[in-house]
């Protein structure tokens, strides 16, 4: 007689459920802001080189002076981080931003590659584009600013509708239009 044996094994594991629910709670508070690490790390190497020199002249003093010198450094050190909490902040903040923006700009550039990529073999989404720009001249009365990428696949597009299409160009052409 055979028989079937069902051993339930959870989806997930129960430690990385967990941390994706800290992470969710994190992020719905809106208090996690990321500039603020960056932060903290540039404020850091400022005064670890500011440390970094002050020892350096410590260390050619005798043992008199040493405490007092050391007493110095640190009062420096507590100076710097009072004084330079707020500009290495706000350079954090404008570094993040920088950085989120180039990402954004990339992203877009890359998605509108792959877009004109597929639309240079697929019939209907340049004719999409074509019309776009149709309605765009319409509304504006004058030629459109059509960037140099799209121009050449438009182009290109044009001049291939004069080709008769080979069979598998009509078959491939026929199926992209199936829905599945």
């Amino acid at each position: 007689m055979t028989s079937f044996v069902h051993v339930e094994q959870p989806a997930a594991h129960p430690g990385v459920a967990r941390a994706e629910a800290v992470f969710d709670h994190l992020r719905a508070t809106g208090n996690f802001n990321g500039s603020r690490g960056l932060a903290a790390l540039l404020l850091a190497a400022i005064v670890s080189a500011m440390l970094v020199v002050a020892d350096k002249l410590v260390s050619n003093l005798n043992e008199g002076g040493l405490l007092a010198a050391w007493l110095v450094m640190w009062g420096v050190a507590f100076v710097a981080l009072a004084f330079f909490a707020d500009t290495a902040r706000t350079l954090a903040v404008r570094a993040t931003a920088g950085w989120t923006a180039y990402a954004r700009r990339r992203h877009a550039a890359q998605a509108d590659a792959r877009f004109l990529a597929y639309a240079k073999y697929d019939q209907r989404i340049m004719n999409d584009i074509q019309a776009a720009v149709t309605r765009h001249e319409a509304v504006i009365g004058a030629p459109a600013a059509v960037p140099a990428q799209l121009a050449r696949a438009m182009m290109a597009q044009r001049s291939a509708d004069v080709k008769v299409p080979t069979l598998y160009e009509a078959m491939r052409r026929v199926n992209l239009g199936k829905y599945y």
